[in-house]
């Protein structure tokens, strides 16, 4: 019988800058039993900003006269605005309550990732946190570190919840991958009366980060990182979630 299996890791610290998160998670993978080839580790994007201090005190930003303005459209902190304009290639829509943008990594969404749940502030006022600079690269290391460790070939994914254009609720979805393709491309293979199939294109590394967010939770479970085992996928050196992401000029809603 085929299976997938999800288990949260257990037993970790609240992070903060500078924390290895490879020596911490790989310790206490390694007290849940370590590793196999093909195993998938996903990383909650909140502990990855954390350790690499994209931490900001709305304190410490001075909005623009744009901010200003789209702030008082949106009906947010012109701070958090000053924030996400800087975060974003392109303002998309805005609404009370709402900000979507275009964020430099590509990703459409709201408020360019930035965030304030289970981020601790302190004396300066409300704190938020921004998406990794890299999150690729941020991917890629942990990779090599916890292979190195574990002496397996596996696959990293940074994950964030994201809502969906169409639908309600948010999503676990992969904003930065090592070790995988993020697409399973199947045109050209046939379906079970030899049809060829002509347009699926799986989004693999999006389907692990929602498999993922289903144990590593939102509120207070603690376990931001989650260990997917089974998972079909094509392992690629290189590529990064820039492949999943459709090019502007295939844009179907301008």
């Amino acid at each position: 019988m085929k299976g997938l299996t999800v288990a949260a890791v257990e037993g970790l610290p609240l992070f903060g800058p500078g924390d290895d998160l490879a020596v911490i998670v790989g310790d206490a993978i390694a007290a849940q039993g370590g590793l196999q080839d093909g195993d998938v580790v996903v990383f909650a994007q909140k502990i990855v900003s954390k350790a690499e201090g994209r931490t900001v005190p709305l304190a410490q930003v001075t909005p623009s006269a744009r901010s200003r303005e789209v702030a008082a459209a949106c009906e947010k902190p012109a701070e958090l605005v000053e924030l996400a304009l800087a975060e974003a290639q392109a303002l998309m829509r805005t609404a009370p309550n709402l900000i979507i943008v275009r964020h430099r990594l590509g990703h459409v969404l709201a408020n360019a990732g930035i965030d304030a749940s289970n981020v601790q502030s302190g004396e300066a006022g409300e704190t938020v946190l921004l998406w990794p600079t890299d999150p690729d690269a941020s991917a890629q290391a942990l990779r090599q570190a916890l292979q190195a460790r574990f002496g397996v070939k596996l696959a990293v994914v940074i994950s964030d919840s994201l809502g969906r254009a169409w639908r309600m609720g948010t999503m676990g979805t992969a904003i930065g991958s090592a070790g995988i393709r993020p697409i399973r491309d199947r045109r050209g293979e046939t379906d079970l009366f030899g049809r060829v199939l002509q347009a699926t294109v799986i989004g693999v590394v999006d389907e692990i980060a929602a498999a993922a967010s289903l144990v590593i939770g939102e509120a207070t479970e603690g376990t931001p990182v989650a260990v997917v085992r089974g998972a079909v996928y094509d392992v690629d050196e290189a590529a990064g979630v820039g492949e999943i992401l459709r090019p502007i000029e295939m844009d179907l809603f301008k």
